[in-house]
């Protein structure tokens, strides 16, 4: 039978005109795999400056060159019966590594990288059973999620393929969390969709290089049919809470269907993919007397037609961003309310289409979709990681932390005063008094060519209170409006809120963390709540870059190691020691401290109001990868069924 690969071979027309619009980057790394000739290579990167597509300019004849090697190379790959190449040595593909990213790609990175990208076919995150589970039968044992967001998905698809029986409960009527409830115009994902995508369910089809809503939503919900998971989601099911039996060393988990009927669900492990997407409302004065329509950007109304309307927008975070570039040239007039400007920094591919031929390349071009994902990989994780710490000794703290800190901050302002025209005043008001990366960094949504528009108004004074007819400012002027956009973000610092989570003794998650103090060994688990893991817990947001996906995927990786040791050492309960969770959170504390989130200048939702940081990640992602990499049973405490009963338990 002839393979699809065969056939797009045979059409060389095809293939030469893809490898035309394709990127060249994964081209050449692809080309250099299949042959073990570096010869090319050792000439192609003197001309690439970076990982991102646009940084590279490589003369067109020696594009060429490459291409027409590859076109014969890929023949003859065909032809010895499509047998992919052993895996180059660990020097090779580093060597190989930087230089399609046009910088020196550090050792440590490696082996991360070979299980990223699934180098040599092998998917070593699926769960691996070291021995036949016993008398303890898999399918005696019982997982309940939280959640049918890219967390929860992610963990039933590697249960299901562990032959764990599980359970997801979703609330709403789709799967999907944030990108399920989160529809606002101009939505969409600020990190590359090549690697804002399962590792284990590439997508070569993405329409653009930074996707909008409603692909990224259809991408999650092909994923749940793509692995037969539906089944195993019941839709329309709120967790309210979940208390822990001692006695039976289960979880029973309180939830409400959408018809108001209650049900307690028991299960062994309990897993929280909840995320962080309840809406904060403001609480402004007056807010409830506006006569006009109010709409949350996390609650978004299509039946709230905007056009030819005032509409006075509070916020300017991420959310914001996107949504006014997408209203302004719709309305009448547009006043937005900032309470302290971002940083957003411009991307040449941010409103790129995918190109024909790059989407036919990563569709029929072996290896070539890996390349692609580990430059975006790379340009948008850690290779900025080392600017985000305070240097004592910096002559300009106020502004920056460090030398290179200094330097995208002056980066970024030359950006927007280009993007702005010149216009001084408004880039006074566009430029933030803390140091880039103390708040996320944000996308440029065209944003700033959006304050230019004669009918949009960017106001910085402090909102005093709402009329039925518009916002007042602490200086006495009144902006009249018809709609309210509240982009005013998410409680994000409640995390498992409004759950009630009651572990040993009764005790409440919130007698632990309080509302905002949110502590948790490797951002899963919490002494006191046995068998509760917790993704995109405490300390794992990240900030810096990267992919929440990647994140997910390593926490679920965890998770399952420990679900394995519970399964085949036949253990009743399984949890993290004190001293182990409390010096994990000193280390964490620590690095944190001379990071930039806990600069004076910063305030933000990734700290509490004793300004500790709670939300966001010190780690790199090698760093993070490799804490999760290999469940370690001498950090927690691992009670047998056998010893269950015992008064006095001891640790196996």
């Amino acid at each position: 039978m002839t393979s699809p690969f065969d056939a797009a071979v045979r059409d060389e027309r095809a293939l030469t005109s893809a490898l035309e619009t394709a990127d060249f980057a994964p081209a050449l790394m692809t080309l250099v795999y299949l042959t073990g000739d570096f010869t090319l290579l050792d000439e192609v990167s003197p001309h690439i400056k970076g990982a991102w597509s646009f940084l590279e300019s490589v003369p067109e004849p020696l594009k060429k060159k490459v291409r027409t090697r590859l076109v014969t190379a890929l023949k003859e790959f065909a032809a010895e019966g499509a047998q992919l190449p052993p895996l180059p040595d660990p020097k090779s593909l580093r060597r190989m590594m930087s230089a399609s990213v046009g910088a020196e790609v550090p050792e440590e990175y490696v082996p991360l990288f070979v299980e990223e990208l699934r180098l040599g076919n092998v998917d070593t995150r699926a769960l691996q059973w070291r021995s036949d589970p016993g008398s303890f039968r898999r399918d005696a044992f019982k997982v309940v999620i939280v959640g049918a967001g890219l967390s929860g998905v992610c963990a039933g698809i590697r249960l299901k393929e562990a032959g764990i029986p599980f359970v997801i409960l979703e609330r709403n009527t789709g799967v999907g969390g944030t990108w399920f409830e989160n529809h606002y115009p101009g939505a969409g994902v600020d990190t590359p969709n090549q690697f804002y995508s399962y590792s284990f369910n590439p997508n070569p089809d993405w329409s653009r290089h930074f996707s909008l809503q409603n692909e990224i939503w259809k991408y999650i919900d092909d994923t749940v049919d793509n692995f037969d998971l539906r089944q195993h989601i019941r839709f329309g099911v709120e967790v309210t809470g979940a208390n822990f039996d001692e006695a039976g060393a289960r979880w029973h988990v309180s939830c409400r269907a959408s018809d108001g009927e209650a049900e307690v669900l028991q299960c062994n492990v309990l897993i929280t993919a909840a995320g962080h997407n309840v809406a904060a409302t403001p609480s402004f004065q007056g807010l409830e007397t506006f006569a006009g329509e109010k709409v949350h950007t996390a609650h978004w109304d299509h039946r709230v037609d905007l056009s030819g309307k005032r509409v006075a927008m509070i916020g300017t975070g991420a959310s914001g961003m996107q949504v006014g570039p997408a209203v302004a040239g719709a309305v009448d007039n547009l006043t937005i309310f900032q309470r302290t400007p971002h940083w957003a920094m411009g991307n040449a591919n941010y409103h790129r289409p995918t190109s024909d031929g790059q989407r036919w390349a990563l569709k029929n071009i072996p290896l070539f979709n890996e390349w692609a994902r580990f430059l975006v990989f790379w340009a948008a994780s850690d290779g900025f990681h080392k600017t985000l710490h305070i240097d004592p000794n910096w002559h300009l703290p106020a502004q920056s932390l460090n030398s290179e800190n200094h330097a995208m901050r002056e980066n970024i302002i030359a950006y927007m005063r280009n993007e702005l025209d010149g216009d001084e005043e408004l880039l006074r008001k566009c430029t933030p008094d803390y140091p880039p990366y103390g708040k996320r960094l944000l996308r440029d949504n065209n944003w700033f060519k959006m304050l230019k528009r004669p009918n949009v108004d960017l106001v910085t004074d402090p909102i005093s209170h709402i009329t039925e007819s518009g916002v007042v400012t602490k200086d006495g002027s009144e902006y009249k409006a018809d709609v309210l956009v509240l982009a005013t973000g998410f409680h994000a610092s409640k995390l498992l809120w409004p759950m009630e989570i009651r572990g040993l003794g009764g005790t409440s998650i919130r007698d632990v963390w309080g509302d905002d103090d949110p502590r948790a060994y490797k951002g899963m688990t919490v002494p006191g709540f046995p068998n509760l893991f917790i993704v995109a817990g405490p300390n794992t947001i990240l900030s810096h870059g990267g992919s929440a996906i990647f994140h997910t995927e390593c926490q679920v990786t965890y998770i399952l190691q420990a679900v394995r040791e519970m399964v085949e050492k036949d253990v009743a309960t399984i949890e993290v020691r004190e001293n182990v969770y409390r010096d994990y959170n000193d280390i964490v504390d620590n690095k944190l401290q001379n990071m930039v989130w806990s600069h004076r200048g910063v305030t933000s939702w990734y700290k509490n109001k004793r300004n500790r940081v709670t939300m966001t990640s010190p780690w790199r992602l090698v760093d993070f990868w490799q804490i999760t990499h290999a469940f370690d049973p001498n950090d927690f405490m691992l009670v047998t069924n056998a010893d269950h009963d015992v008064s006095e338990q001891q640790p196996v």
